[in-house]
Order: structure tokens, then sequence, then C-alpha cells
């Protein structure tokens, strides 16, 4: 039987990342955080060599930073609908524009605000400008429409936190439901049984499957599900701290909260210290992004990372295997890695 590696270059196409994850049983999240000795992410040494030995295996290019004497100079262009206010958006130009200069291609990044003449603008001017190919990012995760200038190009369009419903290009997202399943499932395996979540605004795609993935851990434990400790915020501390206190007021409070982000989780450990309560002795506490805030917090926070990153750098894997004509696209979606800290432990007997 042949191995994956034989399969690949069999098909004469260049290894890619998701290959690599294939074979050594891990998230491309993994592999890419991995082989780019990401700061920050604790991976096992017996992860981090099956990782490196997988890749060796396969013959995978590692990552450089070194760009090319011979870079062939290809321009990337990169709308976003808002920038100054994401550092999700900026991690994940970081990620593409390192992946990029690797391979001596440039970025090119614009914001256009949502605004459709904007963005038709915007891509009339990367066309001329010679980009060998777009991609086109939203903050919130969603479905989107895209521009018509979009449609029917004569190169890749690749979509960053967002996808289409014909998925019609190539797409990566989150995968937010395991994120938050993970979250939970970590306090779960410290023994908590009455575990709240305070939600960001659930119209949003990011709070609906982090609450969908926190249901889907209780239920895989037998703990049966309480409305009363859900809460609803808006992703911002002061939410987080008026949802504590709410948690707290009731006649069973729980001993674990799960925030949908580390904004809430600063507004939660506030309204806890209010009340007198120690993290994580009285109250462990999880978050969601991994914002540097979170390794600055008393105790630092345990948290969940979203990939943008990776999400980046996955945009010049494909760039790489790209194959002209009409597809459909499954969504990719990258794992939310934990990153365990010091705000979970167990319950008070």
């Amino acid at each position: 039987m042949l191995t994956l590696g034989e399969r690949v270059r069999g098909k004469g196409r260049r290894v890619i990342m998701s290959d690599v994850a294939r074979e050594a049983g891990c998230s491309q999240a993994t592999v890419s955080f991995a082989l780019n000795h990401t700061p920050g992410i604790k991976l096992s040494p017996e992860t981090r060599q099956r990782v490196f030995e997988a890749a060796r295996r396969l013959g995978y290019a590692m990552p450089t930073v070194q760009v090319s004497k011979a870079a062939r100079g290809r321009r990337i262009g990169f709308i976003a609908d808002q920038l100054a206010s994401s550092p999700e958006a900026m991690v994940a130009i970081e990620g593409l524009t390192q992946a990029a200069q690797a391979n001596g291609d440039i970025v090119l990044v614009a914001q256009s605000q949502g605004d459709e003449k904007i963005e038709a603008e915007l891509i009339r001017t990367f066309v001329a400008q010679g980009a060998a190919a777009l991609v086109y990012m939203t903050i919130f995760t969603r479905e989107v429409t895209l521009p018509k200038q979009m449609i029917g190009l004569d190169m890749p369009v690749y979509l960053l936190n967002c996808y289409t419903a014909e998925q019609s290009h190539p797409s990566i997202v989150p995968s937010e439901i395991a994120g938050g399943q993970r979250s939970t499932r970590h306090l779960i395996d410290h023994g908590h049984r009455r575990i709240a979540t305070i939600t960001g605004e659930i119209w949003m795609e990011a709070a609906q499957d982090r609450l969908k993935g926190y249901r889907r851990a209780l239920a895989t434990a037998d703990i049966p599900f309480d409305p009363a400790l859900v809460v609803e915020g808006d992703w911002s501390a002061s939410a987080g701290y008026t949802a504590t206190r709410q948690l707290l007021a009731l006649e069973r409070p729980p001993t674990a909260i799960f925030c949908q982000n580390d904004r809430t989780a600063i507004g939660c450990y506030e309204a806890l210290k209010e009340a007198g309560f120690e993290i994580p002795r009285d109250m462990a506490v999880t978050g969601y992004d991994d914002e540097e805030i979170s390794r600055h917090l008393h105790p630092r926070l345990t948290t969940s990372i979203l990939p943008h990153r990776a999400m980046g750098q996955w945009v010049i894997e494909q760039l790489e295997a790209f194959v002209p004509g009409p597809a459909r696209y499954p969504i990719v979606k990258l794992e939310c890695p934990l990153v365990e800290r010091n705000s979970v432990v167990g319950p008070k007997p």
C-alpha cells in the first residue's frame, strides 16, 4: 500500500500543511504552530516530534523567513471589512505576509468598511496592479455574498472568516463549536459540574457555535443543561461584570464560568474579586481569543486561541496548489487550541 507521501507525489502536486496534519494525526493549526515555533503555544514534545517526523516523511518544505533570491514577486490583494478595531485581522495579515515573504511575494492590504463601492474600486485596483490572488476577510464569522466584481476573476479568491452559501471559493473559519466544547470539557475534566457561560451577542455565529460546543460538552458528560447558567453578553468587560453578578445571585451559583471571550473574562474577574471570590480556588474561569491581556490578568487566564495566523498562512498553501476551474469547496475549519494557564482548578469539596 502506498503511503500518503507517495500518493501525493504520484499525483505530481506539492505537499501542503493539511497533508502533514493527516499524516501526524492532528489539526492543521497544530502543524502550523509546531513548524513555525509559535510562541505561547504549549504543545507537548511528543506532538512536536510527531509533526516534524510527518513533515520530513512527506517531504514538506519547512517554513523559512528568508526571502528567496529567485523571488517571484507575486502580488496578493487583501481586503478586510475592518482593520483598526480588529486584532484578529492584523494577526491574519501577519501570518499571510510571513508566508508570502518566504516565497518572495508581497501582500497589499486595504480596508473596505463593508462599503460596496469601496470594495468594487479595491478589486478593480488590485486586478489592474496584476494581483495573483485576492483574499477577502470579515471580522465576524458569517456567510457573505461576494461583490460581483469578484465573480469570474481569472485568479483565485480566498475567503477568511467567512464563506458563501454555494461554497464557490476556498474558505476557512475557526472551528468554534469544537472550541466551545473543548473549553467546557476542560472545566468538566477538573471536576466541575455546575458550569456557567457568558456568551457574546447571540445573533453572531461565533456566539451560537461556542454555545453549541458548551451544550455538547455538557451532554457528553451527562450534565443536565440549566438555562439559568447561560447569560447573554456583548463581548465587553462591562457585560462580563454584570453577567457574573447575575450568576452569583443564583440560589445555586456555578463553580466555574466559561467566558466566551477574554474581554468578558476581565469583567468576570472584577465581579468575582469584588464579591470576595479568589480565582481559581473559589471559582474557575476560562476565556476565549487569547488576547494579550489574558497573559497579564491575575491569575493568568486559561483561554483558547483563534487561529487567524494559521488562516493567513493557509492562503499561501492553497495558492501553491491552486487548480483553475469552477469547483465546490468544503469550508475548512481550523482548531482553536486551548492554552492552559492558572485560572482553573477543581471545585472546593
